[in-house]
């Protein structure tokens, strides 16, 4: 688990988007007031987010609904995608198992991403959550549908990766 005071080893991804008329993205939007407003930093050769669980997520008794896992883990999955292989596409599978409990009221969780696979235009991500003292709670492989980069910035308004990172 990364502390606080690790971040800045980090370099902080910019989220090109919030420019794009009807923005409002429930997990990267920081504009959505009901969302995850997650952020992103690349790390190496991993895409990680640290991000402080709210009560108003939970399912059963403090603890992170499962749901809301799986899209911290689909979201960070897209987020690789956009920086590190330079394009983006479409969930097409996510397979999470639950391993122990992420609790709301326990501060921050790490949520990571890193290439597992590339089959064609087919890549597989394995994402992993870990709660505050490093322990992996979660875990996905999130199969992701890419397109060429070309047809991306056309369907997907994805702006090439210089966009995500200050010049």
């Amino acid at each position: 688990m990364i502390d606080s005071n690790e971040r800045f080893l980090m370099r902080k991804i910019i989220n090109p988007f919030t420019g794009i008329e009807g923005y409002n993205c429930f997990a990267c939007s920081p504009n959505n007031d009901h969302g995850l407003r997650m952020e992103f930093f690349e790390d190496g050769n991993d895409v990680a987010a640290i991000w402080e669980p709210d009560g108003h997520f939970q399912g059963y008794g403090k603890i992170l609904h499962g749901g809301i896992q799986a899209t911290l883990m689909d979201e960070i999955a897209s987020w690789y995608i956009y920086v590190k292989r330079n394009t983006a596409g479409v969930t097409s599978a996510i397979d999470v198992r639950y391993i122990k409990p992420v609790y709301t009221d326990r501060g921050a969780i790490e949520i990571r991403a890193r290439l597992k696979e590339i089959r064609k235009n087919i890549m597989v991500i394995s994402a992993e959550l870990s709660d505050k003292s490093g322990f992996i709670c979660t875990v996905a492989a999130v199969t992701y549908f890419t397109y060429s980069e070309k047809t991306a910035r056309i369907r997907l308004h994805y702006p090439g990766r210089d966009a995500f990172f200050e010049k």
